[in-house]
């Protein structure tokens, strides 16, 4: 069944699916299915046993929004990326024009890390948000918004997302 042709978000969870089938639904709906698929995998681990994951992921004695323990958990994938490479480099010659360069390498180091950590944050929440959008598209998340102003127009009203994986896609990704 074509995703535009399912139905209602009930008829997503009632649906019989097998790993074969998630792929190729991916396949389908997503410009980058592996990186679609690594979120679902993510989302479906963080999520209560719902499927409901956020608005906020419990790490240690920290709560972080799920969008970005998404693209935490996500970051390690981008160690060896060329562009990663290239944004550590871009840190370096604005800090040195700047003299915001500091004079101990392991301090510097550690500068420019922290500010490639947060450039990579937030082009992820881009992406994440991207493959969440075709993930909702592919019929095996639904999402929402919590938080303060919950019924104001302008999504960005200090709320935060929570993704919930259907069941269906949920009872396949708990066996895999």
């Amino acid at each position: 069944m074509p995703p535009a042709t399912r139905g209602s978000p009930d008829a997503y969870d009632r649906e019989v699916l097998d790993m074969p089938a998630i792929l190729e639904r991916l396949t389908e709906v997503c410009q980058r299915p592996r990186y679609s698929f690594m979120v679902l995998n993510l989302i479906a681990q963080a999520s209560d046993r719902n499927g409901s994951a956020g608005p906020y992921i419990r790490e240690g004695d920290r709560r972080i929004p799920v969008r970005d323990w998404l693209c935490d958990a996500l970051m390690p994938v981008a160690q060896r990326d060329p562009r990663r490479l290239a944004i550590a480099d871009r840190v370096r010659r604005e800090l040195a024009e700047r003299n915001a360069m500091p004079a101990d390498a392991r301090e510097a180091e550690s500068l420019v890390e922290a500010q490639v950590a947060k450039r990579i944050r937030l082009s992820g929440r881009t992406n994440v948000s991207r493959a969440v959008s075709e993930l909702v598209r592919a019929g095996l998340v639904r999402r929402h918004y919590q938080g303060y102003r919950v019924d104001h127009p302008n999504r960005g009203a200090q709320r935060q997302a929570v993704y919930i994986v259907n069941e269906a896609a949920r009872r396949v990704l708990r066996r895999a």
